[in-house]
C-alpha cells in the first residue's frame, strides 16, 4: 500500500533562536491511519506537524503527499493542497476570530475554494455544525458564547468544511476537561469512520494516544526515537523517552 504522506529527512531549524527544532525525521501515514506523534513540551513535534503542512518552512528535507512533492507545490496545486489537508490548532479560542459568527467561520473555507455559492453553503455549514454535535442555529452565535468544547467542535467543522482527506491535530484536545476530551475523541473516531479521513495526532499525553491511535512515533529533542504499533509501545516501551511519557501517566488507587 503507498503511503497517504511520506517524510524524509526533514529539518526544521530556528536561526533566531540557533536552535533545530526537528533533526532528521523520518515516517510513512498510511490512508485511513491515526499515526501519533508524542513527546514532551519542546520535543519539536509541533513544528514538524506545521512544517508538513507548510505553516514553517523547513530546511531540509521531503514531504510528499499522495506523490506529490509538498515543498515543491506552487500556485492551484498549493491551494488544493491545502484543501485536502487541514489542521485543528490546541486553544480554539486564540484559533477563533472572536469577532466572526460561528457561520462565517465554518464557511471561510468554502469561500476561499469557491466550493458553493451561498444558499448551497448555508447549508453545507448547518450539516457541518450537526455532524459535530452543536445546533445549526449555532451559526449565528459568537465564539465567546460556547464552552471550550464546543469551540473545538467549530475548529472541527471549520476543518471539515473543504472536504479535507488529511487532519494534523495539534494537541487538539489537551486544553479540555477530561470528560469532555473524551466526548470530542469519540467524535473524531466517527467522524474518521464516516469520511476515510487520516490524522497525525500530535500529544503529549500517552493516556490520550492510547484511545486513538493506530501507531505511535516519540520525539525527544527533534528526533523519532521509537515508533511502533500502539498496543506494542504500551506493552513494550523501547525507549527511555517512552518509558518516560508511560510513567508519567496518573494511575488511581483503587
Amino acid at each position: 500500500m503507498t503511503a497517504l504522506l511520506e517524510v524524509r529527512d526533514l529539518v526544521v531549524e530556528y536561526p533566531a533562536a540557533a536552535a533545530r527544532a526537528v533533526d532528521g525525521v523520518s515516517f510513512d501515514i498510511e490512508r485511513g491511519e491515526t499515526f501519533a506523534l508524542v513527546g514532551e513540551s519542546g520535543s519539536g513535534k509541533t513544528s514538524l506537524g506545521r512544517a508538513i503542512l507548510r505553516l514553517v518552512a523547513p530546511a531540509a528535507g521531503r514531504v510528499h503527499f499522495d506523490g506529490a512533492d509538498v515543498l515543491a507545490l506552487t500556485g492551484d496545486a498549493l491551494r488544493q493542497f491545502r484543501r485536502r489537508a487541514q489542521v485543528v490548532f490546541q486553544d480554539p479560542k486564540a484559533s477563533l476570530d472572536p469577532r466572526m459568527r460561528v457561520g462565517d467561520i465554518v464557511r471561510e473555507g468554502i469561500d476561499i475554494h469557491a466550493l458553493l455559492q451561498r444558499p448551497s453553503g448555508d447549508l453545507r455549514v448547518a450539516h457541518l455544525l450537526e455532524e459535530v454535535g452543536l445546533s445549526a442555529s449555532d451559526a449565528s452565535r459568537f465564539p465567546h458564547e460556547f464552552s471550550g468544547g464546543e469551540r473545538q467542535r467549530i475548529a472541527i467543522a471549520r476543518a471539515l468544511a473543504v472536504e479535507p482527506e488529511f487532519l494534523v491535530l495539534d494537541e487538539a484536545v489537551s486544553a479540555l476537561d477530561v470528560l469532555v476530551r473524551q466526548q470530542v475523541l469519540d467524535l473524531l473516531a466517527e467522524l474518521q469512520a464516516r469520511r476515510a479521513l487520516t490524522y497525525l495526532f500530535i500529544a503529549h499525553d500517552l493516556a490520550v494516544v492510547e484511545r486513538i491511535a493506530t501507531r505511535v512515533a516519540v520525539m525527544h529533542q527533534g528526533r523519532i526515537v521509537e515508533c511502533a504499533p500502539t498496543h506494542q509501545l504500551f506493552s513494550a516501551p523501547a525507549s527511555p523517552a517512552a518509558q518516560a511519557l508511560l510513567a508519567a501517566i496518573p494511575r488511581i488507587p483503587w
